[in-house]
C-alpha cells in the first residue's frame, strides 16, 4: 500500500470545492492511488505529475512520488489555472524536499 500525504494547500483546496460530484471523484481517485492504481496521470517535470480528473472544469491534483511508497499531494486546481498551479506545485515540492 502506498502512503499518501497532503499539504495544507491541497487540504484547503479540497475543502473549498463546491462541485460535490468532482470532489467525490477526486477522493475516490486518491483512494485508488493508495492501491497503486494511478489512472490518468501526466508528468509535469521535475519529477512531479498531475492527476487528471475528467469531471466538470477538468480538475488536477499535483503530486510527487518517492519510490512508489510515498505520495505527497501538493496542490490542486482546474484546467483554467493549470499553469499557475504547476508553478505552485514545483515551488511546494522544493519546500517539502521532493
Amino acid at each position: 500500500m502506498i502512503e499518501i500525504k497532503r499539504t495544507p494547500e491541497v487540504e484547503k483546496w479540497l475543502r473549498s470545492l463546491k462541485d460535490r460530484t468532482a470532489k467525490a471523484k477526486i477522493l475516490m481517485r486518491l483512494e485508488r492511488m493508495e492501491d497503486g492504481n494511478f489512472g490518468d496521470v501526466e508528468p509535469i517535470g521535475d519529477g512531479l505529475s498531475e492527476l487528471r480528473i475528467h469531471q466538470g472544469k477538468g480538475y488536477r491534483v499535483y503530486f510527487g512520488n518517492k519510490n512508489n511508497q510515498i505520495i505527497l499531494l501538493l496542490c490542486g486546481g482546474d484546467k483554467s489555472t493549470q499553469q499557475a498551479d504547476i508553478r505552485k506545485a514545483k515551488q511546494l515540492a522544493k519546500q517539502w524536499g521532493f
